[in-house]
């Protein structure tokens, strides 16, 4: 058994390079949906299935939902990415912490283009975790979390602002 990790992938790998490639030619609005569609649906039942009663992650991706819509302040979703972080950091659950974190982070991407790529990151253990279990070799969730980049991906692909006319500027730092 491998000994789980709180995220997975590299930033060289080359599906990696691909998003990153993607991210910087799209804005933070454009980039802050993409984040916020794919933690709803994507990983957003993997952390309610840990406990269904818990509404704090469901209330964070409203507060970004309304943001994007001028109906909620940075303030006011800056008071829900706190409260989102310190339900991450209190779940057991691996694939729940893990798909907390990547909620968490892709709703931060209004105030911190770069979570874009960081939510994938999570985003990758948290589909990994889930649907492999926790018994399984580092091998076997490297190979998931590629195909979760390439599915993010395409996800972004689909919705990218060709010429967007305010593109995010990044520095990686990594």
């Amino acid at each position: 058994m491998a000994k789980l990790r709180k995220m997975l992938g590299k930033a060289d790998d080359a599906e990696i390079v691909t998003l990153m490639r993607q991210i910087e030619t799209q804005s933070k609005t454009t980039l802050a949906c993409w984040a916020a569609d794919c933690a709803k649906n994507w990983y957003l039942p993997i952390a309610q299935a840990a406990d269904p009663t818990e509404l704090c992650l469901s209330h964070l991706l409203d507060t970004v939902q309304a943001c994007l819509e001028g109906k909620a302040t940075q303030k006011q979703l800056k008071e829900q990415l706190r409260e989102g972080r310190g339900l991450a950091q209190r779940m057991t659950e691996p694939a729940a912490q893990a798909a907390a974190r990547a909620i968490v982070t892709a709703c931060g991407v209004l105030q911190t283009p770069t979570n874009a790529l960081g939510f994938c990151f999570y985003g990758a253990a948290a589909a990994a975790y889930h649907e492999l279990g926790l018994e399984r070799s580092a091998a076997d969730y490297g190979s998931r979390a590629q195909v979760e980049f390439e599915r993010l991906s395409q996800a972004l692909e689909q919705v990218m602002v060709p010429d967007e006319a305010d593109p995010v500027q990044v520095d990686w730092n990594c």
